[in-house]
């Protein structure tokens, strides 16, 4: 490519077509640069051979020129065509480079060397040199006459011999330079390092130099040349100049006093030009400002807590504390120069309180039943402070609060913790206008906060005894109750005790013993101990439907003396209504299904106390049985669980909310408390705040601590390797899948029943293929049932007996149909199952008519034991940590005297794997609540002991997945 210095020439008489240019031979008679395509002539000269810019992408072509060269020709083409207002004379093959507009001219050029394409000169200037960069500045030279001169050059390049005159120096539009000597015959251009700035420019198009008389010269440099080194950069060639470093500009502080307690802060920089700049742009100009002393705002920001950046408003205690605390520093910071500090305003007298403050607690029973009004009363050096005023400070979340006579008291004593924790779980302030705090009894943890605390504490008499009794091992040492049919074992007769505490004080409490430790027997003996104490109306029992037979019968074998009614079924389907049934019975059972769907009718009696078996039922706090468990009017109330946490925190308030309703007033105010910090940062301190409040409400032991003679049970994670094929089609479905699924995660509420339809199709694929397709996928191999049916050839060998658990009955059924080929005797129970069939199919098993007993998930999780069996085989995994606990739990349970083994198996390099660490993840979080009864529980007497781990219930499933987030579909779904 050409370049060319052109010159316009005139029309002559009687054009008409535009004006048109030439070769410029002189300086003076440059109009513009110019670019066009040459080829290399015969006689190696540079030839335009009917090149223009229009026919160039032909002529190359048909030429035979290099493709790369071609095209880059075609982009200049482009990009010339982009550029607005890029002179070319009509018919003229030259582009003019002087109004060319965009910077991507520099790149292209670059690329050209890359090319091997010449950038060629002309006649005038043959010689073409592209440097890397360009800029402005002023050449300063002190003269022998002590004369300061300035003047403009442009440096091509970082080096002082790069630098040229600016004379014969034309802008490339507002990107790049070009230089001409047509006495040296060379073009140069370069792009611009910065884009121009006014005194640049000027500079620029003046090209004269200005010179500074040596008289004037110190003059000059105290107020205008760090001015003008803002503006241009000032070098020295010869090194004859050298500026002095700028004065230190001063930090000025404008603080103004205004009433009601309110301070202003405004900060500013002022430099020796008296120039005034923000603080907040100092380190966007500290480059242009080299006077600016960051040391200095680095200890003014030691002093304040934070960078003095925008301008800051202060009130009430925090103006105070300002005034008497920070001021002063920053005034000894002032008198070391280099800070001013302008105070407008009257100054008000303000003090820090210098006493210790002190805290009494008071409880007294309120008019309103099962709570106590807590009146909190601080003074500080002798002066009381206003409770409402307190409050208030504490729940902004305030450092400090000012008096109205301008003393200030920091709030940030440990005093406070216990009511700073008090107002943020109850999220409300509206009933502290009485100068009293309502506070449930079940909160008892939260008094033994403010004993530890508190300088006096005086609880109610009806507190004292709660507190001392749950918090400090004073229950009351019962004997079992008359009417009990059978022993209890110790750990149970301390849980026995346990309830009986609860109910005599109107407290909710959650059971929460392993499974197999007789949660139910417990209940049984508690209810038989308070019809033996008073006359009043009947308990409600409430449980699943497969477990009800189940209450009957150990109600008839525990505690034959009670009148056990039950309510199985709707008004429609039954004789009689649910008040005659409790008139005369001690004991109404009946079922979740029931109880939600004649809600309105058990809220109408008034019960003796409410029992939730597997309360788990309950967890979801947006069901209608949740609304209608917290509807029953109760004063004792009971959950029963192995697993009162099951997936989330959240499950835990959900259960808590009915049996004890003033622990945690909300589940907002919980979810800020508690559950994001807990779930999401991993907050310790808050956890350890939850166990605190929630030790005293519930009881949990495991079989490891309270029952040493059981065997331990050992488990083994089977890893099973899929088929080739069976491999290639579960790769290429997981791939579309995952690719479908990735978008719609972020929307999951929306798109929740698609996001677990595709979840369930990946989890049934890596059991068996036939499970998606029978007929298309018939003769894959099922490496599922193989191992399975491996191990059990040597289990049932050697006389054991076996429980094999799965979350999909289809699945079940293959393998039914499996061990009915082998001529292996097996039960079978699934959710579908009657109740009638339900027991037949368990007394087989416990008969021995069975070696194999089937059973899903959902119907095995609770109600069933089957110690008879010694293995236990899970064919799926599941993400709910307390499933599988559950399902084990039918064989190792109380009265096992064999070892029992489990086996889970997992298909390898699938989902199941995803599954099996989402589910230690989620099991993590459960222990670390759960994990606070040890000592607790040991506190109480008895056998008490901590369960490692939870167990639950939960089958395949929508429902089930509910409790899935989107990060653990995320992390289910990942590579």
């Amino acid at each position: 490519m050409q370049f060319e210095l052109r010159r316009d020439v005139p029309r002559r008489p009687g054009e008409w077509q535009g004006r048109r240019d030439e070769p410029a031979r002189r300086a003076a008679s440059v109009d513009r640069l110019a670019v066009r395509p040459v080829t290399a002539g015969a006689r190696g000269r540079w030839v335009k051979a009917g090149l223009t810019w229009q026919n160039i992408a032909y002529q190359a072509s048909a030429g035979g020129f290099d493709h790369a060269q071609s095209r880059w020709f075609g982009q200049f083409a482009l990009l010339k065509g982009g550029s607005t207002a890029v002179y070319q004379p009509s018919g003229s093959e030259w582009i003019a480079l002087d109004e060319f507009e965009s910077p991507l001219l520099w790149a292209l050029l670059a690329e050209a060397r890359r090319l091997g394409i010449a950038l060629a000169g002309s006649t005038a200037t043959p010689a073409v040199v592209v440097h890397d960069a360009a800029s402005v500045a002023l050449d300063a030279t002190i003269g022998d006459d002590g004369d300061l001169v300035l003047e403009p050059i442009v440096r091509l390049g970082d080096e002082a011999a790069d630098a040229r005159p600016v004379q014969h120096v034309r802008r490339i539009g507002g990107h790049g330079l070009y230089r001409f000597d047509f006495d040296a015959g060379v073009l140069e251009l370069a792009p611009l390092a910065a884009p121009l700035g006014p005194a640049e420019s000027a500079a620029l198009d003046d090209g004269r130099h200005v010179r500074v008389p040596a008289a004037e010269v110190p003059e000059f440099l105290r107020a205008h040349v760090h001015r003008l080194a803002r503006s241009i950069a000032i070098v020295s060639r010869d090194d004859s100049f050298a500026p002095p470093a700028p004065p230190p500009a001063t930090l000025v502080l404008d603080a103004r006093h205004e009433p009601g307690d309110v301070l202003r802060l405004a900060w500013r920089w002022e430099h020796a030009d008296g120039r005034a700049t923000p603080v907040d742009a100092s380190v966007a100009a500290s480059a242009a400002d080299p006077d600016l002393d960051d040391d200095l705002l680095a200890r003014v920001a030691d002093v304040l807590g934070w960078v003095p950046l925008e301008a800051v408003l202060l009130r009430g205690a925090d103006a105070a504390e300002f005034t008497v605390e920070r001021m002063p520093r920053l005034e000894r910071l002032a008198e070391r120069g280099a800070l001013r500090i302008d105070v407008r305003g009257i100054r008000p007298d303000y003090r820090r309180a210098e006493g210790e403050p002190r805290l009494r607690i008071t409880a007294v029973e309120s008019q309103k039943a099962d709570w106590f009004d807590l009146g909190v009363q601080l003074t500080v050096d002798g002066r009381p402070v206003p409770f409402q005023r307190l409050f208030t400070a504490l729940a902004k979340g305030q450092r400090r609060l000012l008096l109205v006579d301008k003393t200030y008291l920091s709030l940030a004593d440990p005093l406070f913790d216990p009511l700073r924790e008090l107002i943020e779980e109850a999220g409300t302030v509206a009933e502290w206008e009485t100068g009293t705090l309502p506070i449930h009894r079940s909160r008892m943890g939260l008094w033994a906060d403010f004993e530890d605390l508190a300088h006096e504490a005086e609880p109610a008499v009806a507190w004292r005894r709660i507190v001392e009794g749950l918090s400090h091992g004073g229950v009351e040492e019962l004997a079992p109750p008359e009417g009990l049919a059978l022993p209890l074992r110790p750990y149970q007769l301390a849980g026995f005790r346990w309830l009986a505490f609860l109910w005599a004080n109107r407290l909710g409490g959650v059971l929460a013993d392993d499974m197999g430790l007789g949660k139910t027997v417990q209940a049984l003996a508690l209810m038989q101990h308070a019809r033996n104490a008073v006359v009043a109306p009947s308990f409600l029992v409430v449980v699943p439907t497969s477990v009800a037979s189940n209450w009957m019968r150990e109600a008839a074998r525990f505690t034959p003396d009670l009148r056990v009614a039950t309510v199985t079924s709707t008004e429609a389907r039954r004789r009689g209504r649910i008040a005659e049934a409790a008139a005369s019975a001690d004991v109404v059972v009946t079922t979740y299904a029931v109880l939600r769907l004649e809600a309105a009718a058990f809220a109408a009696l008034e019960w003796g106390g409410l029992l939730l078996d597997e309360a788990q039922f309950v967890k979801n706090s947006a069901t209608k049985v949740h609304d209608a468990a917290r509807g029953i009017r109760a004063p004792f109330r009971l959950a029963m669980t192995g697993t009162p946490i099951e997936n989330h925190v959240g499950d835990l308030w959900a259960i808590l909310r009915i049996v004890a309703p003033g622990l945690f007033p909300s589940r907002r105010a919980f979810d800020e408390t508690y559950r994001r910090p807990i779930e999401q940062d991993g907050n310790v301190e808050r956890r350890e705040r939850l166990r605190r409040r929630i030790r005293p409400l519930i009881l949990r032991r495991t079989k490891e601590l309270v029952a040493p003679e059981l065997p331990p049970k050992q488990e083994q994670v089977l890893a099973v390797e899929l088929a080739p094929a069976h491999r290639r089609l579960y790769d290429a479905t997981l791939q579309r899948e995952r690719q479908k699924l990735l978008g719609l995660v972020d929307d999951l509420d929306r798109q929740r029943f698609i996001v677990y339809r595709s979840l369930t199709l990946l989890r049934m694929l890596a059991l068996d293929a036939a499970l998606i397709d029978e007929e298309r996928y018939a003769g894959y191999p099922s490496a599922k049932l193989d191992a399975l049916f491996e191990q059990l050839d040597d289990v049932l060998a050697e006389g054991h007996r076996a429980l094999v658990f799965s979350q999909f009955t289809s699945f079940l059924g293959r393998a039914r149909a499996r061990l009915d080929a082998a001529g292996i005797p097996s039960a079978y129970l699934d959710g579908s199952t009657p109740v009638r069939r339900r027991d037949a199919e368990i007394a087989r098993f416990r008969a021995g008519e069975a070696s194999v007993f089937l059973i899903s998930l959902k119907a095995g999780g609770f109600g069933l034991n089957l110690t008879e069996a010694d293995y236990v085989f899970l064919l799926d995994p599941w993400w709910n940590p307390a499933s599988e606990s559950q399902a084990v739990d039918r064989a190792h349970r109380i009265g096992q005297a064999k070892q029992v083994m489990v086996y889970r198996l997992v298909a390898q390099g699938t989902i199941e794997e995803k599954v099996m660490a989402l589910k230690a993840r989620k099991g993590e979080l459960v222990a670390s609540i759960l994990d606070a009864w040890a000592d607790a529980a040991s506190s109480r007497g008895g056998d008490a002991g901590v369960a490692s781990g939870p167990a639950g219930r939960r089958g395949a499933g929508l429902r089930a997945a509910e409790t899935l987030t989107a990060d653990d579909l995320r992390q289910l779904l990942e590579g």
